[in-house]
């Protein structure tokens, strides 16, 4: 579908008798670079060293458990071993699971806070398109190998952004 629509847009360009005033805006740069994103960036990494920490140290458990285990190793019996390693093993599992489900939540996290930003950002990107007079605007991740003369409207978006939502 991408490429179909940029097929047809620089189908658009080439004609002659169109000369289109054509702009281009890097939306992850301006997520990093608009004061809301940044929020939303420094909450995300908070919560992701709170959950570290608490990986971190489910991990050095985990290591002194395994630890303690190769120096008992030769004076357990069979039974007491069989004990051991199934304790270890559920604990492995048990992180691997913890990373996860830290992963799987600091995602949704990620997507439920940039969600409102990024439609933010496309009513700022129209408006600043409409105000500059650019016909059209690629997205930096979707455009064109060649376009002649697309500006990069990326900073204006971020500053006229910023001020709409202070």
């Amino acid at each position: 579908m991408k490429k179909l629509l940029i097929v047809l847009m620089v189908s658009l360009l080439s004609v002659s008798s169109f000369a289109a005033k054509v702009a281009m805006v890097d939306i992850q740069r301006i997520l990093i670079g608009v004061d809301e994103g940044k929020r939303v960036r420094g909450k995300l990494e908070k919560m992701f060293k709170e959950r570290q920490k608490k990986l971190d140290k489910e991990k050095k458990s985990l290591q002194k458990l395994q630890e303690d285990f190769k120096k008992q190793n030769m004076v357990m019996s069979e039974k007491a071993k069989s004990k051991k390693e199934r304790e270890i093993q559920e604990k492995i599992i048990a992180l691997q699971q913890m990373s996860m489900q830290y992963q799987n939540e600091m995602q949704a996290e990620e997507n439920k806070n940039k969600g409102p930003i990024l439609k933010k950002i496309t009513t700022i990107v129209e408006t600043v398109a409409k105000k500059q007079g650019y016909e059209m605007v690629f997205g930096a991740s979707t455009a064109p190998i060649y376009v002649k003369e697309a500006k990069d409207i990326t900073k204006d978006v971020i500053t006229a952004y910023n001020k709409k939502h202070k």
